[in-house]
């Protein structure tokens, strides 16, 4: 297991560079595609360095693939930003901006769409539309030329670090062997079957689906009791936004709830950044995947902002996942393959990536929460190290919710 643990993170060093060159922006699929075309490839224990580090090229490539793929599919609602992210079509946001602000943007030809106030997040958002024939990405670099001292960007995307396999189902089984948790947990997600309350912040949202139910599924077995589930996606091509986030948690404060799962990736904006930061002033712990686009992946967001619970996953024999991605700090590891959890139409099946490990350790912040004193103390208490001795860039400090592992 050392041996494993010190080849991971010698491959996230030898990796590091190819992030740099690539400058990959996030994907909307989770790593059930992202394995069709790198399961052949993938090394067994004992793998050399070389076929490790070609692993990681491989899932590099596979998730530029998959990029295109999305650009092409969704020209009509997704379009590139500044920084080469992809992003809602011909809209841009403007953080707190002042009067003359949004009269500047309106004489630019910039038309206003909305400007809406979360106040629980203690900010305003202007939407504005982007002029008409002008890429999104020329729009902002003008928009921000007009206003240097504006907060501005792009209504960025962010996907799921998961994905729920094909392969043969069976019978849900009732009940869970997990302790009670009475403290609540938010979910920010697709939508999920299974929750005791729900609101949509996308197009068609609420409406079940496969991976925001495995999430919801896996915090249940964890013996969580209440679940509150924000959709951000919907039927929206364009959904899972910066914007929609921020509003879900918005409302997660609105319902008191503190201690959130989000097992969604994407690039930094500010936008999702100022309701994280005022979710946690406001008590909120906020727990979110490292993602599955391996250790060559630029680091996402929102685990890599401060004080987030930054996650990554093992498989059933504690090995760290090949397509683990990273963040700017990590803070556990929790199972996120060879399990099993609920999909929309109630049928148990296998899944894999980060994005499960995530609502795990949730369930164990809800219940050092509710027990109260510093939730990453009680957190370090229970947590197996793996790997070198205590904190690494691999298992981050440890493995939690050992026994939260749901078989057939």
């Amino acid at each position: 297991m050392k041996r494993l643990a010190l080849s991971a993170l010698l491959l996230c060093t030898v990796a590091s560079p190819l992030a740099a060159q690539l400058a990959l922006p996030p994907l909307r699929e989770g790593i059930g595609r992202t394995l069709e075309g790198v399961g052949a490839t993938l090394p067994p224990p004992g793998e050399t360095l070389d076929g490790l580090s070609a692993t990681v090229r491989t899932l590099a490539q596979a998730r530029l693939e998959r990029i295109e793929r999305i650009a092409r599919a969704n020209r009509t609602a997704i379009d590139r930003d500044a920084s080469g992210d992809l992003a809602r079509r011909g809209e841009l946001l403007m953080l707190d901006p002042s009067a003359a602000a949004i009269a500047t943007a309106a004489q630019a030809g910039f038309e206003i769409l909305s400007k809406e106030r979360l106040d629980n997040c203690d900010m305003t958002v202007v939407r504005f539309g982007v002029p008409e024939g002008m890429s999104l990405a020329k729009a902002q670099a003008l928009l921000q030329a007009q206003l240097p001292d504006a907060t501005i960007s792009a209504d960025t995307l962010n996907f799921a670090s998961g994905q729920a396999s094909a392969a043969r189902s069976v019978k849900v089984p009732a009940g869970s062997a997990m302790p009670a948790i009475d403290m609540a947990v938010g979910v920010i997600d697709g939508g999920a079957a299974g929750a005791d309350e729900a609101r949509g912040f996308a197009k068609g949202a609420p409406r079940a689906g496969d991976h925001g139910t495995a999430v919801v599924s896996l915090l249940r077995y964890a013996g969580v009791r209440r679940v509150v589930v924000a959709d951000v996606y919907g039927s929206d091509p364009a959904g899972g936004n910066a914007l929609a986030v921020a509003r879900a948690l918005d409302w997660l404060l609105t319902r008191e709830i503190r201690v959130a799962s989000i097992s969604l990736v994407g690039p930094a904006n500010p936008v999702l950044a100022k309701a994280i930061m005022a979710a946690q002033r406001k008590g909120m712990v906020i727990v979110a995947a490292v993602g599955n686009d391996g250790p060559a992946a630029p680091p996402v967001f929102p685990a890599s902002y401060s004080g987030v619970i930054a996650v990554t996953a093992v498989d059933g024999r504690n090995r760290p996942l090949i397509e683990a991605g990273r963040a700017l700090h990590l803070d556990y590891a929790a199972p996120g393959a060879d399990l099993y959890a609920s999909n929309a139409a109630g049928r148990r099946v296998k899944v894999r990536g980060t994005s499960f490990a995530t609502p795990l350790v949730a369930s164990r912040a809800a219940l050092a929460l509710a027990r109260g004193g510093e939730v990453k103390a009680r957190l370090d208490g229970e947590a197996i190290d793996l790997g070198p001795r205590g904190a690494d860039r691999t298992f981050g400090r440890g493995l939690l919710c050992t026994l939260c592992r749901p078989g057939r």
